[in-house]
């Protein structure tokens, strides 16, 4: 009835038949439109915004600076998505949680990625945090491991199963190395002085530093073995399904990680709250060992996240070598840069 009324007055004024107050009702029922208006796409706004939840790879740290950046600088819900950040941890894996569709994203390193694709489980990688890893071999300073030979004669503190390990001793003549149980914890190799620890070039040299405990590393890639340590992953029926849902995370995805390589200090105080148990200056340390990894290579020539099917091939042919693959498949099945900018 109210837009008939207004629709009557601009056609009586369009024809001058009227005067001062029916102009006045149209001004009004201008008004009353705009505000109709703004309440509506306030209501479609409220509408269009889809919840998500991402499953991290560990507990909060500077590793996943850019998924915190997203959600306190807004882009997540820039994107139109309402976006929970749930940690990872001992006994959680972001795969299982994600496959089972209790979860629509998550963070897992590339070759826990393709294994999962040889257990049935399809999941699709969307981009790489890390474009090279982290992973090394930590020994005490001054024992001169120049060599993954240097190795023999020592006890060396590995989680069973590990990837990279398996390819070292199926690269190299490790014979007489003794594999000793990795916990998580460094009390028997600190008190080994010629033993060697599975660790992250990120993090344990920087902590044992702190006790006074000076050591040395060798990164696992020198073998040939280097793959995305850190990639965002989704279900490959999700991503056929939600197609516009993906793109908008991992937008937003992008774009957290290129704010933190600019401001990452005052997104590391919000990583701080989510984890208190890393106090700001470990954040630091991590930030800035990192940065080699996330920002050089292929992310400086075409951008954060980028990823090339030829080390996915790579990647996929050195874990059929060493068995912990049936057979191998095409890369394509795993990974996409369709959504990266």
């Amino acid at each position: 009835m109210f837009n008939r009324l207004c629709e009557f007055k601009r056609k009586s004024l369009l024809s001058g038949s009227v005067g001062l107050s029916v102009l006045l009702g149209l001004t009004a029922c201008s008004g009353e439109e705009e505000t109709n208006a703004v309440t509506e796409n306030a209501s479609n706004n409220e509408e269009s915004i889809e919840s998500a939840e991402v499953v991290l790879n560990w507990f909060p740290k500077s590793q996943q600076g850019g998924v915190f950046a997203a959600q306190e600088k807004g882009f997540f819900t820039d994107n139109g998505l309402d976006v929970e950040i749930s940690p990872g941890g001992p006994g959680v894996s972001s795969i299982q949680i994600v496959a089972s569709g209790n979860a629509e994203f998550g963070l897992a390193h590339a070759d826990q990625i393709v294994i999962a694709r040889n257990e049935g489980i399809e999941l699709v990688t969307l981009a790489a945090v890390m474009q090279n890893s982290p992973a090394t071999l930590m020994f005490h300073e001054g024992e001169e491991i120049t060599d993954f030979e240097d190795l023999n004669g020592r006890n060396a503190y590995i989680q069973a199963g590990i990837p990279y390990w398996e390819y070292l001793t199926n690269s190299y003549d490790l014979s007489d190395v003794t594999e000793l149980g990795y916990t998580g914890q460094h009390v028997n190799f600190i008190e080994d002085p010629t033993g060697v620890s599975q660790a992250f070039e990120t993090s344990e040299p920087y902590f044992l530093d702190k006790e006074g405990i000076a050591t040395e590393t060798m990164l696992v890639s020198e073998s040939g073995f280097d793959p995305y340590n850190v990639v965002l992953f989704v279900p490959k029926d999700y991503l056929e399904e939600n197609k516009e849902t993906v793109q908008k995370f991992t937008s937003a995805f992008v774009e957290g990680w290129e704010f933190y390589e600019e401001s990452p200090y005052e997104i590391n105080e919000v990583i701080h709250e989510a984890n208190p148990d890393l106090a700001v200056e470990d954040l630091k340390f991590e930030t800035d060992s990192q940065e080699k990894f996330i920002y050089s290579g292929d992310a400086e020539e075409h951008g954060f996240g980028h990823m090339t099917e030829e080390r996915w091939q790579t990647l996929i042919d050195q874990l059929v070598e060493i068995e912990m693959l049936d057979e191998g498949f095409d890369p394509n099945e795993i990974f996409t840069t369709e959504f990266l900018n």
